[in-house]
């Protein structure tokens, strides 16, 4: 059991990242009960020992997470949350907050539950329950966006929670800065990993490709009905970094076409002195 905290743990959503939560919960030693509406992936978790969520079960959750997207997370909540215990911590773990939030905290009022907003900085080019993982979460950052007033020792208890499924850092923020932040760190990438595949000289890559070429698309192979919602639940922060990025890059090409080859190399040297910078930010040199 992960700290003594949390025995009863409920995962609404058996993709690739609830069912990576489950499977990670079990391995700390939790109780583990899971819905999903696929009955074959139900079956699945079954196998491996993770027991149906059932109306019975609700009242009887430590902790519930909720591992769809934004609109079905509020729709399904709306429907759980009278059978929940008022001692039950609801988690939400969708990649926007600010269209999930409100939603929940009124939720969290009208029926008395304490609600915690979340974020696993984890995940894969693929979907589904067949790529869930318990080691999905080794290392990474998981950020909760605790409300006015929430209880620091549940939050306290939370954060042990999700350490002890591997997590390496737990970052605590706000909705709206979370969006801001994510806008650049995580949703810009996967348009720009779009725009870049279709381009038309892509279609000629054969022989003519190497590992850039791979990074800069991997994340092309997306779910797109999952983040066209995200993208347009974060459209303003969202439109704002796409519009910034246009601009460095038209910098980029007016130094080439104005033959500014000094330029280009304070640019590039620019570029990579941030890079280096935040590199060593992520090996915990700074801050």
């Amino acid at each position: 059991m992960p700290s003594g905290d949390f025995q009863k743990i409920g995962v609404l959503g058996l993709g690739l990242i609830g069912g990576s939560m489950a499977q990670a919960a079990k391995e700390a030693d939790c109780t583990v009960f899971g819905l999903d509406r696929d009955s074959q992936v139900m079956d699945k978790a079954g196998a491996i020992g993770i027991r149906p969520m059932t109306e019975e079960v609700l009242p009887q959750l430590d902790v519930l997470l909720t591992a769809l997207y934004p609109g079905a997370t509020l729709k399904e909540m709306e429907r759980l949350a009278p059978h929940l215990s008022q001692s039950t911590l609801v988690i939400d773990l969708c990649g926007v907050k600010m269209a999930v939030v409100p939603g929940m905290e009124e939720l969290s009022r009208r029926y008395g539950f304490p609600y915690l907003g979340g974020h696993p900085m984890a995940g894969k080019e693929t979907r589904g329950w067949d790529f869930s993982q318990a080691g999905l979460f080794q290392g990474a950052s998981m950020i909760l966006t605790p409300g006015e007033g929430f209880d620091p020792a549940l939050y306290d208890k939370a954060a042990r929670f999700f350490l002890s499924l591997g997590f390496g850092r737990i970052t605590r923020s706000n909705p709206r800065s979370h969006d801001r932040i994510i806008a650049l760190t995580s949703q810009l990438a996967h348009v720009i990993s779009c725009a870049y595949i279709q381009s038309p000289t892509a279609e000629d890559f054969s022989g003519f490709s190497a590992g850039s070429f791979q990074d800069m698309t991997r994340v092309a192979r997306l779910n797109e009905t999952m983040w066209t919602e995200l993208f347009w639940d974060n459209r303003e922060f969202l439109t704002q970094e796409i519009r910034g990025m246009a601009g460095r890059l038209e910098h980029y090409a007016n130094l080439l076409e104005t033959g500014d080859k000094e330029g280009l190399f304070d640019l590039l040297r620019d570029a990579r002195e941030k890079k280096e910078e935040s590199d060593s930010i992520l090996r915990g040199g700074k801050r």
